[in-house]
């Protein structure tokens, strides 16, 4: 079984190398990813809208969806971006070295300035923009402090490097089935 690829419009997807794409994730349209990503079981990027543009070493965790707002918002994600499980990406910018935690929503036109960190269950409004090197966090998201951008850079470049880690397990052949 393998992802779900499919053209929209004449427009198919693109992958840089490295890329891994879990069996049962979906990546449709106009989607171009950079190098050393992965879409994990049960994701959705679904380019058929609008675009949907990804850097180098991004991750997109288990249940998450990327989406865009017809003819409006458009999604651009930087390098070294991690989306955790279930986050909801629609039609927004996320600069550099981002962690979009668990369960987060980041609405149309909203910009996460890099080295920055969208806590868990957050919700970010359309046209917020989050300031670089900044915890957001609530429902609506607000600042909460500001983070080391040295030890962040660490700690999301440490995030990047464990899913290409993560999705090489699955590229290796079972050696139970010999």
């Amino acid at each position: 079984m393998a992802a779900l690829v499919l053209s929209v419009n004449g427009i198919s997807p693109k992958f840089g190398s490295n890329c891994f794409l879990a069996e049962n994730s979906t990546v449709i349209g106009d989607v171009e990813m950079g190098n050393d990503c992965s879409v994990w079981f049960t994701s959705v990027v679904r380019g058929d809208v609008n675009t949907i543009r990804i850097g180098n070493k991004v991750n997109i965790q288990d249940g998450a969806i990327l989406h865009c707002t017809y003819k409006k918002a458009s999604v651009t994600i930087g390098n070294n971006v991690s989306i955790g499980h279930r986050a909801i990406v629609h039609g927004c910018t996320i600069h550099n070295n981002v962690l979009i935690g668990m369960g987060a929503i980041v609405m149309d036109h909203a910009v996460i300035g890099e080295n920055s960190i969208i806590a868990a269950g957050a919700i970010v409004l359309e046209n917020t923009v989050v300031e670089p090197g900044s915890i957001y966090g609530g429902i609506p998201a607000k600042r909460l402090k500001s983070v080391d951008p040295e030890k962040f850079t660490e700690l999301i470049e440490k995030i990047s490097n464990n899913y290409i880690m993560y999705s090489g397990w699955f590229k290796e052949p079972d050696v139970n089935e010999k």
